[in-house]
């Protein structure tokens, strides 16, 4: 194979050499995957229907929804059905939109959770500001930036990725197309450390965004010391922290993923490092943004209440209309 143009497929890694153990793998992800769609849809739903939700906590909050959803269905719908019919193939162009989209969610999913922690901020420690400093305007501009930055940074890594030649197989050794996995296909040492350098330098991008979130949140930190009451500290502090833990997997797997050195790559660490930073934060998502949070929870219960009185009207205007009849 001389160059990229001349592969018409790739060969992901299969989770299973037997067939047993391949459908309990499709089982396990169709669970993950179904709730997923569960957690995050109910977040979008709860959010655009109560207009007690339209603030700008919860406007970022759906706008993360929106991204799990599509970071998630971007990886785990093609493991299944590779699990499912026992087949390792992914084309070309499927390929390339998987590692597009991928990373446009992705990206765009951490330049939102660093805005979620400058909104907390400024909720938390200048509240008078709260108003001025994140209007409906300002927080549409965010989100849109947001997702703009993932899309561009998508699309330059994308073109840069598969504008290198490949000439060592087209087998990848993880369950998705993944940027360092295509590397190790170049046949150019020049256009492969064109591709780390850029990875390196979104590295580096990468960690002031998580310093900017430690810090912010260390001043939460602060500010909620001088709350008097101990329950308000303790659920601030076990909100933060769940938050904080889940961006700093996200991001520690993500850039490990990306920058590890090739010494210390396996088949398994890459499956799980990926599943880490891919799969895991999409799902515990909305467990973690709604755990203790009682406006979101009265929101889906109004919501499901209106759902169950929709659903029982069905029988009695059936019943209304046979009796008429």
């Amino acid at each position: 194979m001389s160059n990229g143009s001349s592969i018409t497929h790739f060969l992901l890694l299969a989770f299973a050499d037997r067939r047993e153990l391949q459908l309990l793998h499709f089982w396990l992800f169709l669970g993950i995957y179904l709730a997923a769609l569960l957690g995050n849809g109910l977040i979008i739903t709860a959010v655009a229907c109560d207009h007690r939700l339209h603030t700008p906590m919860y406007f970022f909050l759906l706008n993360l929804a929106l991204l799990d959803l599509g970071a998630i269905s971007t990886t785990l719908p093609k493991a299944m059905a590779n699990s499912l019919w026992d087949t390792r193939a992914i084309s070309f162009s499927a390929c390339v939109a998987q590692v597009f989209l991928f990373l446009t969610f992705i990206s765009a999913e951490f330049y939102l959770l660093t805005i979620m922690a400058y909104d907390r901020y400024i909720a938390i420690c200048k509240p008078l500001h709260y108003g001025s400093l994140l209007g409906s305007r300002a927080c549409v501009h965010m989100a849109a930036a947001a997702w703009g930055s993932g899309f561009l940074y998508a699309l330059l890594h994308t073109a840069n990725t598969f504008s290198i030649p490949l000439c060592q197989g087209n087998g990848l050794d993880q369950f998705f197309c993944e940027v360092p996995q295509i590397l190790k296909l170049s046949c150019s040492d020049s256009d492969y450390l064109r591709e780390v350098g850029l990875l390196s330098f979104s590295t580096f991008f990468a960690f002031v965004c998580f310093v900017f979130i430690v810090v912010s949140y260390v001043l939460i930190f602060r500010a909620v010391m001088r709350v008097p009451s101990q329950q308000g500290r303790q659920k601030a502090f076990s909100t933060c922290l769940r938050h904080l833990a889940v961006v700093s997997l996200f991001i520690t797997t993500g850039v490990f993923s990306y920058l590890k050195p090739p010494s210390v790559s396996s088949s398994f660490l890459n499956l799980v490092v990926s599943f880490l930073y891919s799969v895991v934060p999409p799902a515990v998502n909305p467990l973690i943004y709604s755990m203790r949070n009682q406006e979101l929870k009265d929101a889906l219960r109004k919501l499901i209440g209106h759902f169950s009185a929709a659903m029982d009207c069905v029988p009695s205007s059936a019943k209304d209309s046979q009796h008429l009849v």
